[in-house]
């Protein structure tokens, strides 16, 4: 890195830290305390019923308090990953970052702990009696040996999962590398010379797990500062390293790397020179993983030995070694069981759980454009792949109940790992009707940009999970092509139809049904024949006009309005629309929210507000949701006057008239909608309880801004836009959609078009 981008990334991470405030969390209260009654449950008298509760049955803890969803990330700051022994306070900001990943991959509350004590038996008296506050500890950035003295005996003494994940973290990503690449590869793992570089708590922790999970002690070769580890040594050798020291009067790590089939580096930037690679056995396996600069870097590894399979700790480069692979579902796993303690077996379930998911494909692509299918450039899955939990968790929790260390056992894993899909998407639960709904109903759900990869892999989760039957419009030469660069096992023909622009029987019939309904609109039939073979969100209408395909998703290419025309042209208005209009779903740490209209209507007029209003709410109940809609305004309930307050004020009129059992109040402003308590100031007798979730706009300015304001700021998940008022379902998705978000859609347009039959 040049100096000028290395002064440049510190200057931002430097800002990131301090502004807008500094540091990294906070706490939020999870339970209202809006009123008085809301502060005598919370604290003074109703606190001490609890408390009563779990003096009579410690393990109510887990009922009444946060504990059994609490973790802390403790450390003296004697080892911090490039930094070294920086001391406590100097480590907070890291620490601080390990909470919020904690937080951020697997829902776990995690405070930072920063223990300004090196002294390991000062530290261990300083953090054992911290059991009763917490479900887990996570021990971080301590140095060897002492971290292994600190983790024994905290396990000893402690009735809840103690992980140094510096060790064991880094040791599970490791042993998954390995068995997959010992997989590929076709070696037998207890057969297999390992070479290590580095002999501290990560390196010993690396070799224990590779043990675990089928490798011979005897063909561990560790070398540290001073050498290779041997029985020659033992004035200069701890117990951990010493377990590994080999009878032997060579003194360096480069004299026995001829035939090693692995080498793991947790050592320094050049510790592997290309010739210790010369004479390793075929398809060797290199870890180099220092940071920020490896052991070797690939490209001089590939270059000594092109046969080689590399990883790295670096995210710029394929098959990372990344600790967030691990940590945050291994401990929910551990959490969610009540383990009381974090065991062999549930950290080899982890390995094996991570390496089996690099054999299936990955939701979406990896970061260097390395298509997410098993082989030597993904060994291991992507760090941010949303199934690690998924797959994770279960098998720990599994693996604790096997082994005897948990205390709440999960009765239902089906149950539990929809809990934690849930999680994963955050459109889990809000979804989950709308998902059944289209696996009873099978329809079939045209996709315009066919060949586009976020199309392809969400195909391939539609059929999988038997949400749809994808239609995909594009040339079919580049759609199997690209299926087979993606590692996609979905196949034309057998598992989905492909409609082609280029070259389709149907062509002169979907040009003639083209032109007989724009043909008086100044489409001439050699243009109609033009776009027929080149706009696929044309084809893919015709498609769902025909009756050849039950809905349409189009959106990934071109502007909104042009798709809404074609699908206005084409599929037309439902009986009881007069116009189109765009819902969209809004998934906030505070719920889901519902707002219209956000990308058509620039100035409905209150009769269309009536009616966006009243197709939103039939929206709402295929999410079994019912509406509680508010009309916003800058006004309050007649406290000014204008335009568009006067308008809603029409439409609340309208609605009451039209839609009596509609839950609807308005106008107000945005505040009033979500808090019950300032609206009551205002209409003591609103009919709108708690908070709105359907949140209606006087105008498109309002709503699209106040939604991508709403998204960002809070990190929200954006669903749709659900377009609304259409003959036949048919939905615009933004250009930045996911994979995961056609999914989503899929079953909003499958389920829609179940509903109309």
């Amino acid at each position: 890195m040049s100096e000028d981008k290395a002064q440049s990334l510190r200057e931002a991470a430097l800002h990131f830290h301090e502004y807008p405030r500094p540091g990294k969390l906070e706490i939020t209260p999870i339970k209202p305390l809006a009123n008085t009654r809301d502060l005598s449950l919370a604290y003074s008298p109703g606190v001490a019923t609890p408390c009563e509760e779990i003096a009579a049955n410690p393990a109510d803890a887990y009922r009444y308090t946060s504990k059994g969803n609490l973790v802390a990330v403790i450390s003296n700051g004697t080892a911090v990953l490039g930094l070294g022994n920086i001391g406590a306070l100097a480590s907070k900001p890291v620490m601080e970052g390990k909470a919020v990943l904690f937080k951020k991959f697997a829902g776990i509350d995690s405070i930072d702990i920063e223990v300004n004590e090196q002294d390991p038996k000062k530290f261990i008296e300083i953090v054992a009696p911290l059991e009763p506050t917490f479900g887990g500890v996570n021990l971080e950035d301590i140095k060897a040996p002492e971290c292994f003295e600190i983790e024994e005996a905290l396990r000893e003494r402690m009735n809840i999962p103690v992980f140094h994940d510096d060790q064991h973290g880094t040791a599970i990503i490791v042993a998954a590398a390995v068995i997959n690449a010992m997989r590929l590869v076709g070696k037998d793992i207890s057969k297999v010379k390992i070479c290590t570089s580095g002999a501290g708590a990560a390196a010993i922790a690396c070799m224990n797990m590779l043990i675990a999970v089928g490798a011979k002690r005897e063909n561990i070769w560790i070398a540290d500062s001073k050498g290779l580890v041997t029985k020659k040594r033992d004035n200069s050798v701890d117990r951990w390293r010493g377990a590994f020291a080999q009878d032997t009067d060579k003194t360096e790590l480069a004299e026995v790397m001829d035939g090693a089939d692995i080498y793991v580096g947790l050592s320094k930037a050049g510790a592997l020179k290309p010739e210790m690679m010369k004479n390793m056995a075929p398809n060797p396996l290199i870890l180099g993983l220092s940071n920020p600069t490896p052991e070797i870097m690939p490209e001089l590894a590939k270059e000594a030995r092109p046969d080689a399979l590399v990883c790295t700790g670096r995210s710029d480069y394929p098959n990372q070694v990344n600790n967030v692979l691990c940590f945050p579902f291994l401990f929910r796993g551990a959490l969610d069981c009540g383990a009381t303690i974090i065991n062999e077996e549930m950290k080899a379930a982890a390995a094996h759980a991570i390496a089996k998911l690099a054999h299936e494909p990955g939701l979406e692509a990896t970061a260097h454009g390395v298509p997410a299918i098993f082989g030597p450039d993904y060994l291991i899955p992507n760090p941010f792949d949303q199934r690690l939990i998924l797959r994770i968790a279960p098998a720990v929790a599994k693996a604790a109940m096997d082994s005897g260390v948990a205390t709440r056992p999960i009765a239902d894993f089906d149950a539990y790992r929809d809990q934690l899909r849930r999680f994963v998407f955050r459109s889990g639960m809000v979804m989950k009707p709308m998902i059944e709904r289209a696996q009873a109903a099978n329809k079939r759900i045209a996709f315009a940009e066919g060949e586009d990869e976020r199309v392809l892999r969400a195909a391939q989760v539609i059929l999988e999970d038997g949400i749809g039957k994808p239609i995909l419009i594009g040339r079919p030469s580049v759609i199997e092509s690209r299926l087979e660069r993606f590692g996609l096992t979905i196949r034309p023909g057998s598992d989905f139809e492909i409609i082609n622009p280029e070259d389709d029987p149907r062509y002169r019939d979907y040009v003639a049904d083209f032109h007989a309904l724009v043909g008086r609109k100044g489409v001439t039939p050699d243009t109609a024949r033009t776009i027929v073979r080149t706009n696929t969100t044309v084809i893919g209408a015709l498609a769902v006009r025909r009756g050849e395909a039950d809905a349409l998703i189009c959106g990934l290419q071109g502007r909104f309005i042009k798709h809404a025309r074609d699908i206005h042209s084409i599929i037309g208005l439902s009986e009881e629309s007069n116009q189109l209009s765009a819902l969209s779903m809004l998934l906030l740490n505070r719920g889901v929210f519902f707002l219209a209209d956000t990308y058509v209507n620039i100035d409905p007029t209150a009769d269309e507000l009536v009616a966006i209003t009243l197709q939103a709410r039939d929206h709402l109940k295929r999410f079994n949701i019912e509406a509680r809609a508010a009309l916003l305004s800058y006004s309050n309930f007649g406290s000014r006057d204008g335009d568009t307050s006067i308008k809603m004020r029409e439409v609340y009129d309208k609605l009451k008239a039209v839609a009596p059992d509609l839950v609807v109040e308005g106008e107000m402003q945005g505040d009033l909608a979500v808090n019950a308590e300032l609206r009551s100031r205002y209409i003591p007798d609103s009919v709108l309880s708690g908070e709105a979730n359907l949140l209606v706009f006087p105008n498109l300015e309002a709503a699209n801004l106040s939604m991508t304001l709403l998204k960002e700021l809070n990190n929200g998940l954006h669903i749709g836009p659900i377009l609304m008022g259409t003959k036949q379902p048919a939905h615009i998705v933004a250009p930045t959609v996911t994979s995961r978000g056609l999914v989503n859609m899929a079953a909003i347009a499958a389920t829609e078009a179940a509903g109309r039959l």
